[in-house]
């Protein structure tokens, strides 16, 4: 959430911050109803301590002036009609602001959409191969390790059944992607529940404004987790982080569940996108002059996975057009796919600065007995499947169909091909 502060004092620069992202914000609306929220305050705290000084005379008096009694009754009436007036006005102020995003860094690229990213560097050279790659919805059926009909009779379109090593390969990168994350990049591992509160879906930012794109149970208001994020972020939601807590690192394992709406259409073949699907989130907490450097450290351990995977990659820098919500820079690793012929999205890290931490009141105190103040955040996939394993699919796809494995998932699968079962 923006700071009304800065709205404030600052609404040209914020309001030409949010058009660089693409959007259409109602500052003015929102400088209106903080100036009009702040006049019924004023008023209010006036006519309860002229309030507070008529009762004390009225105390002092053996005989009330009925006039003076009548006076203090309609004073009262007015304090509470202002008060109701109030939180409608905060709860709408609340709502617009809520819906507002992040303001972009001073060194992200302008740009309108994800046409204006910019590729930073690159990593490994695409496979030469013999012959054509296949797809791996191909490779996938013809070996017998992704079930699409059976998928789709379970829970419809953009559904699918791993089999036997195809559960296997997914099971085994996650397990090889904690260990990477925990052993060597100095992560905490958190399991954390896939269903979360309301709230938590506002501090992360999910709240109000992409409800569209969210799975909820009306019944006891839980929301199913679109990321491991949503409960990272909530963690520490309304805590006073002690003197050298921070940073703190944590890793999680979560399915994800999306309803796709804004993808209507797009990606349909594969397993590519689908309405759930499972990822490796990297969380920080961080101090704010660190945020920087910790976003550089993050897309570093999420290159580590692509790099031992063997997989060619490049690293993308989002424009202001294309950045997420929350973020105020971003950094996108995409594989190569040469079956589908695509670069595909397997990370996205992204520096949240103090935005999630205002809506989550997420405070630390720099030293003992100092004033608190709000924590960076920031988060990236580390990384999100089912992509890596198309690329696992595609890339290390041999003449006969069989896939080989690469030497780090070895440990981790107990095989080193996986061939059709007989």
């Amino acid at each position: 959430m923006l700071d009304i502060k800065s709205i404030r004092d600052n609404p040209e620069s914020i309001r030409q911050a949010l058009e660089k992202r693409g959007e259409s914000v109602p500052l003015d609306k929102i400088l209106s109803l903080d100036e009009q929220h702040r006049q019924m305050l004023h008023e209010t705290e006036t006519l309860r301590a002229q309030r507070n000084q008529v009762s004390k005379q009225l105390g002092k008096m053996a005989d009330k002036p009925p006039q003076l009694i009548a006076d203090m009754r309609q004073l009262g009436e007015r304090i509470t009609s202002l008060e109701a007036e109030i939180c409608r006005l905060e709860a709408e102020l609340e709502d617009h602001l809520l819906r507002l995003p992040n303001i972009p860094a001073d060194d992200v690229p302008a740009g309108k959409n994800s046409e204006d990213n910019i590729v930073v560097r690159s990593w490994g050279e695409p496979r030469d191969f013999s012959f054509m790659p296949l797809p791996h919805w191909e490779l996938g059926e013809r070996l017998g390790i992704i079930d699409f009909q059976r998928g789709v009779k379970l829970s419809g379109s953009r559904f699918y059944v791993l089999k036997g090593l195809g559960a296997h390969l997914q099971r085994a990168l996650i397990a090889f992607m904690l260990d990477l994350h925990i052993n060597e990049h100095g992560y905490t591992e958190i399991y954390p529940p896939f269903m979360v509160k309301r709230e938590c879906m506002l501090g992360s930012g999910n709240l109000p404004k992409f409800a569209d794109n969210l799975y909820h149970d009306e019944q006891d208001d839980f929301w199913f987790v679109p990321t491991a994020e949503v409960p990272l972020t909530n963690l520490h939601r309304d805590e006073i982080l002690p003197p050298g807590t921070l940073p703190i690192y944590y890793v999680a394992y979560t399915a994800c569940f999306r309803r796709e709406k804004m993808a209507a259409g797009k990606d349909t073949r594969g397993i590519k996108r689908g309405h759930q699907f499972d990822k490796v989130e990297l969380y920080k907490f961080t101090e704010p002059e660190a945020s920087a450097q910790e976003l550089d450290k993050m897309v570093a351990d999420a290159e580590d996975i692509c790099r031992r995977l063997d997989i060619s990659y490049r690293v993308v820098q989002l424009c202001t057009g294309d950045l997420g919500f929350a973020a105020v820079k971003s950094f996108d690793i995409e594989m190569w796919a040469p079956g589908c012929g695509e670069w595909l999205e397997v990370s996205s890290c992204s520096n949240c600065g103090d935005f999630q931490a205002r809506r989550a009141n997420i405070r630390y105190r720099p030293e003992a007995g100092a004033k608190p103040c709000f924590v960076h955040t920031l988060n990236g996939s580390g990384l999100a499947l089912p992509r890596v394993v198309i690329s696992i699919l595609e890339n290390y796809q041999q003449p006969d169909g069989s896939i080989k494995m690469p030497e780090a998932l070895k440990p981790y699968m107990g095989t080193e091909i996986i061939r059709k079962s007989v």
